[in-house]
């Protein structure tokens, strides 16, 4: 029976059930009145039945209907940041991406824009984070942009945050008609070693900047009378000397450890040190979490909740292949399935344990285990040096945009908060 006929046979059936003229026919005579109130009784049951149906099916089918909403509603993400984990997902293609072409945003550098250095293959850019019990909304520009007027976001770290930097500031360049209104403050070019960049977005009275601080400590040059094997010293005890501007910004991003390895300290004579004596026989996992406290203290002390969103980003999984003294970049054209134990790091699992005894909130943005899979999606040989591969930094557009959009989402209520 096709849907229309079933649909006609329903409204029939309703017609006989429902309606009283449909019961009293013509062939009702003066005679059969002597048994009225039967008939009015079992009209009566008949009405009173049809509406006790409809009534149970209201109330099955309304729950159901309620139900769907709020599945619906918490597939995405809500203000409690409850409903979802959404660093726990996979990958899956997506051919709305990439969310913008490198070549026409200024402030990519020319070492991470991986097509315009000869990659050839485009897959890497049409993948998109899905977690496991929602989704990500999709990035809308124009609202973030309205959420970032006159405010201030700033960035604090190492070349994986500066490649973060780079990728917000082209999402939102996407949104922005007039390209020259979106500007360098200081007319800087973007280079590795310049400890300052901020881009202005002057139609809506923002800026994006970048502060270089590897390791959020203060290097410094070694002590007097000191062993000829230290060169400098990271001053465990000291935030770098640059974080006063730092304080008052409306979202403030950190990351830190791709410089915490032995071969970027010991083996260009860097040691630690607290006060004034040189902490020689320390570990780094013992000197990184010594720093996360001085950090932390820092945090607690200068900055002021009602106004600054504090943020700090995981460690960024590489994808190097043999030991230090041979590395390859053998790089898949295709994310991962597995994440070959990239998944996790000390240097995250540190973050955790420090941020989780501080007085003023930080969100944790816990990047490891989705960027885990994606060694597709590196420098690789594509950059502006090609004899040297790199399986560290990642290709722009690319995994930093997902960081983006994931730190837009943990943002709610941000465009209410104050700006004192």
């Amino acid at each position: 029976m096709s849907s229309l006929s079933r649909t006609a046979s329903l409204k029939q059936r309703t017609q006989i059930v429902g309606s009283p003229r449909a019961v009293a026919s013509p062939r009702i005579t003066r005679k059969s009145w002597n048994s009225g109130p039967v008939l009015i009784g079992v009209v009566i049951g008949l009405v009173v039945s049809f509406f006790l149906a409809v009534g149970l099916r209201y109330l099955y089918v309304l729950p159901s209907l309620t139900q769907a909403f709020h599945d619906d509603s918490v597939s995405h993400l809500n203000d409690s940041g409850n409903s979802c984990d959404v660093f726990d997902g996979n990958w899956v293609l997506d051919y709305r991406y990439p969310l913008y072409n490198a070549s026409e945003c200024p402030f990519v550098e020319q070492g991470f824009n991986c097509l315009e250095n000869g990659r050839m293959d485009k897959e890497y850019l049409k993948w998109r984070w899905k977690p496991k019990n929602c989704d990500i909304p999709r990035f809308n520009v124009m609202s973030i942009l309205e959420m970032f007027r006159n405010r201030r976001i700033v960035f604090v770290g190492d070349s994986m945050s500066r490649t973060q930097w780079e990728s917000l500031i082209c999402m939102l360049m996407t949104g922005v008609e007039d390209k020259r209104s979106v500007y360098e403050v200081n007319g800087s070019k973007i280079t590795k070693q310049i400890r300052f960049l901020g881009v202005r977005f002057s139609s809506f009275n923002f800026t994006i900047e970048f502060y270089r601080s590897v390791f959020l400590v203060q290097h410094s040059w070694a002590p007097k009378r000191g062993p000829k094997r230290v060169r400098s010293t990271l001053k465990l005890d000291e935030l770098d000397d640059i974080s006063d501007e730092w304080i008052n910004t409306d979202v403030l991003i950190f990351n830190s450890g791709q410089w915490w390895v032995p071969g970027k300290l010991f083996g260009t004579g860097c040691y630690f040190q607290i006060g004034n004596s040189l902490k020689l026989g320390m570990s780094i996992g013992t000197a990184f979490r010594t720093a996360l406290g001085t950090w932390s203290s820092w945090v607690d002390t200068m900055i002021n909740p009602n106004r600054t969103r504090v943020f700090f980003r995981t460690f960024e999984p590489s994808h190097w292949s043999g030991d230090e003294t041979l590395r390859l970049c053998n790089m898949t054209s295709q994310p991962l399935s597995e994440t070959e134990g990239k998944d996790s790091s000390p240097f995250s699992d540190t973050v955790f344990d420090v941020v989780k005894n501080m007085a003023v909130p930080v969100t944790v943005l816990h990047i490891t285990p989705l960027s885990a899979f994606r060694r597709d999606a590196h420098v690789g040989i594509w950059s502006d040096k090609p004899n040297m591969s790199d399986c560290s930094h990642w290709c722009l557009p690319g995994v930093p945009d997902i960081w983006n959009e994931i730190l837009f989402q943990l943002l709610p209520g941000f465009k209410d908060a104050s700006s004192e």
